[in-house]
């Protein structure tokens, strides 16, 4: 079978699927999430051996630490996963919700209701969290999924799929519903995006040359989900320690996440009482500083900003820090620089805060909070298939009502148009 007739045959099956999950009943949906949470729980240890033959691989492949730490499951990350299927499954089902509804002179009634997307493709790199999370999401709403995953998470990314899909379909969720592309044939991502008619719509999760990739070539529509190029601000008379705790949990508390901290932004008048502290701390942590002319001259250890290091998403431990003259500047800089993703500032002015809300341009966007909340899990969503960082059809974190479009019915009494 070539590549080719793999993806379709996956493909067709989920479109099959799709007709009846469209109209199966929450109740079965949520029995269904919670087995797929017990069924993660269970088979822990198989789980965890297919994951360490891919974190073998990494490291005889040199992957970067940070690609390792998405790579790597634990018995808590584990945990985790089940933990966000039984959140979703508490979840309001967005399937039928009525949007609006109306009445016509003409004595037609017009209901909006929202239905399921139908079957959704998932491509990502090495984060095998999300084929659950894609997964329960998928099935919550209503609609078949189609995962490709990267190569280097194969062996963990299939024991997930089998052990949901197994578990999905024994509660009663139509067979072929979940659907792993089990190949490390790049090929596979290519024939995925062209299947106009089976596949509805792609989500690309994972760095910029992959997202780009998908957006580029798709034929089937595009959620872009964006890199992230996030920054804090801190601003003059800030509470400089609130500003050192944001900072540092928004850089080192999991820098490979698209939501982590890459650029630090700092008052001019602020700098002298903050910086020196803050850097001292960043280097404690681990942390390379890469920084422009008046930032270095607080520490022999900071190394020189190019310019493309104010754009560029690190993923890992370094971080890049400018001094701006004010507000304005660190406006102007994230306009520039910035990937829409997510922003903070840390200040006690609350016009600068209700300024810096109004006017940055991001799909999330802080006051005196780190920017590493930006998550479906922490917005209360149960988890999320990603997070959006164009402005058609959903913005921010993806959860179920994202995952849905609308029908409009209409009813009437033998009604014709004059």
């Amino acid at each position: 079978m070539t590549t080719y007739d793999l993806v379709r045959a996956k493909a067709e099956a989920a479109h099959r699927a799709a007709a009846q999950l469209a109209v199966t009943s929450t109740v079965i949906k949520n029995k269904a999430l919670l087995a797929m949470a017990a069924a993660l729980e269970a088979e822990v240890h198989a789980i965890l051996a297919a994951n360490a033959l891919d974190m073998e691989a990494g490291r005889a492949n040199n992957m970067k630490e940070s690609m390792l730490d998405r790579l790597a499951l634990t018995a808590e990350r584990i945990d985790g996963m089940a933990e966000g299927l039984r959140q979703v499954s508490r979840l309001e089902d967005p399937v039928g919700n009525v949007l609006d509804g109306r009445s016509l002179p003409n004595g037609l009634t017009v209901t909006k209701v929202r239905v399921p997307l139908g079957v959704i493709g998932i491509i990502y790199e090495a984060r095998p969290n999300v084929t659950a999370d894609a997964i329960g999401l998928c099935l919550k709403s209503g609609n078949a999924v189609v995962l490709k995953g990267g190569s280097e998470a194969l062996h963990s990314n299939t024991a997930i799929a089998e052990v949901l899909s197994k578990a999905a379909e024994a509660a009663g969720i139509p067979v072929g519903s979940v659907q792993f592309i089990d190949s490390s044939d790049r090929q596979a991502v290519t024939d995925l995006i062209k299947m106009n008619g089976l596949v509805d719509v792609v989500i690309p999760r994972g760095g910029a040359g992959l997202i780009q990739a998908v957006v580029q070539n798709a034929t089937v529509p595009v959620i872009e989900t964006g890199i992230g190029v996030c920054h804090t601000y801190v601003d003059a008379g800030a509470d400089y320690a609130i500003a050192r705790a944001i900072a540092i949990n928004a850089k080192v508390q999991r820098p490979a996440v698209c939501n982590a901290m890459e650029t630090l932004l700092v008052h001019e008048d602020a700098a002298a009482e903050f910086l020196p502290q803050m850097l001292a701390e960043f280097f404690e942590t681990g942390v390379t500083i890469i920084g422009c002319e008046k930032t270095q001259a607080f520490d022999k250890r900071i190394q020189a900003a190019t310019e493309a290091d104010w754009g560029t998403e690190y993923g890992d431990l370094r971080l890049s820090v400018k001094i701006v003259s004010g507000l304005e500047a660190a406006l102007a800089h994230i306009a520039q620089y910035g990937t829409k993703h997510s922003e903070c500032i840390v200040t006690r002015d609350y016009e600068h805060a209700r300024l810096f809300q109004q006017r940055v341009d991001a799909a999330a966007v802080y006051v005196n909070a780190s920017t590493r909340f930006t998550d479906g899990f922490e917005f209360g969503f149960g988890a999320e298939i990603g997070i959006s960082t164009q402005k058609l059809h959903a913005r921010g974190p993806m959860a179920l009502p994202e995952l849905t479009s609308t029908k409009y019915l209409i009813s009437g009494d033998g009604q014709i148009r004059g």
